[in-house]
């Protein structure tokens, strides 16, 4: 019994260690939905290249004399489908007018149908996907039918017949409406499957239970966090919205005489054997435009979905 009575005890010493760790992650920027996608996103030189390409796009829509100085109206039979020349580099089409400059100056039309054709899509696509995701019950399925009905017509077919009946009324807002106006069924499916998975949160709930409205919750909480897939589509829809307006002035029922891409193609075609680039620089300035928008809406998509950056 002495013996353990008297046993010396060890005790380690105590060292003082300084930990820094809890400290960083509370200093640490929390991350988001967007701030991991733009750190994925601008790590791609697609996207930088994509992005130059549509500033470029938008800029020539805008400003075109900041990239010719010649009137692209000014057209002169003595130079019909003459070759490039000092100041007109792509040449001349069968009018005798600088292919350059109206290429140039037909930025602005495609463009801006295309601006406008995908922002009324994508808000009656937004509205009519909100409204059946969110509330569902026989509104959804009133307003999914009507979606069907939109879906199944197509929207280059339908533009073509609104054009045909308001032939005296051609202008681009007429022109955009007829494309937009058909164009919408697809977005709201996307906006309408991500209300859905939205409804479901915690922070929906939680808004229901303070004494919000349904349509209080919906406008500050569950469209902001659906925003997302609209982005996409939308970018991909502009792209759409551009061809489609080339399209319908190739076939005749755009804005007539109006300098678009879609107006150059058409006019270019009847001397397509004797002159050839004169169809091919709007082709290309058409071609690459649309691949712009559609590399970006993939690459805004891919950074949007943390399974796809997780496979990479």
């Amino acid at each position: 019994m002495s013996s353990d009575v008297n046993a010396t005890h060890y005790v380690a010493p105590v060292h003082t260690t300084t930990i820094t760790v809890d400290a960083v992650k509370v200093a640490a920027k929390p991350s988001s939905l967007w701030s991991d996608a733009w750190e994925d996103i601008r790590r791609r030189p697609t996207f930088w290249i994509s992005v130059a390409i549509v500033v470029v796009v938008i800029l020539m829509s805008f400003a075109p004399t900041l990239f010719t100085r010649t009137d692209p109206a000014q057209c002169s039979l003595d130079f019909s489908n003459g070759g490039p020349a000092p100041g007109h580099p792509f040449g001349y089409t069968f009018q005798g007018c600088d292919i350059y400059a109206r290429i140039v100056w037909g930025t602005r039309i495609s463009v801006a149908v295309g601006l406008l054709a995908t922002l009324i899509g994508s808000v009656i696509g937004l509205v009519m996907g909100a409204l059946a995701g969110y509330y569902g019950g026989w509104l959804d399925s009133v307003l999914s039918r009507v979606g069907d009905i939109f879906f199944s017509i197509p929207y280059i077919l339908a533009a073509v017949v609104v054009m045909t009946v308001f032939a005296q009324f051609r202008n681009v807002l007429t022109l955009s409406i007829a494309i937009g106006g058909f164009a919408w069924a697809s977005t709201a499916r996307v906006v309408r499957a991500e209300v859905l998975r939205v409804r479901q949160s915690d922070f929906v709930t939680a808004s229901r239970a303070l004494g919000k409205s349904n349509f209080g919750t919906l406008i500050s909480h569950v469209i902001p966090n659906a925003i997302a897939p609209l982005l996409v589509v939308s970018t991909l829809s502009l792209a759409a919205a551009i061809v489609a307006e080339a399209t319908l002035a190739f076939l005749g029922v755009g804005l007539g005489d109006t300098i678009s891409w879609g107006t150059e193609i058409s006019n270019a075609q009847t001397s397509i054997r004797v002159a050839p680039m004169s169809l091919i620089y709007p082709s290309i300035f058409l071609t690459v435009t649309v691949l712009a928008f559609i590399m970006l809406g993939e690459l805004i998509r891919d950074a949007l979905d943390p399974r796809a950056r997780a496979q990479r």
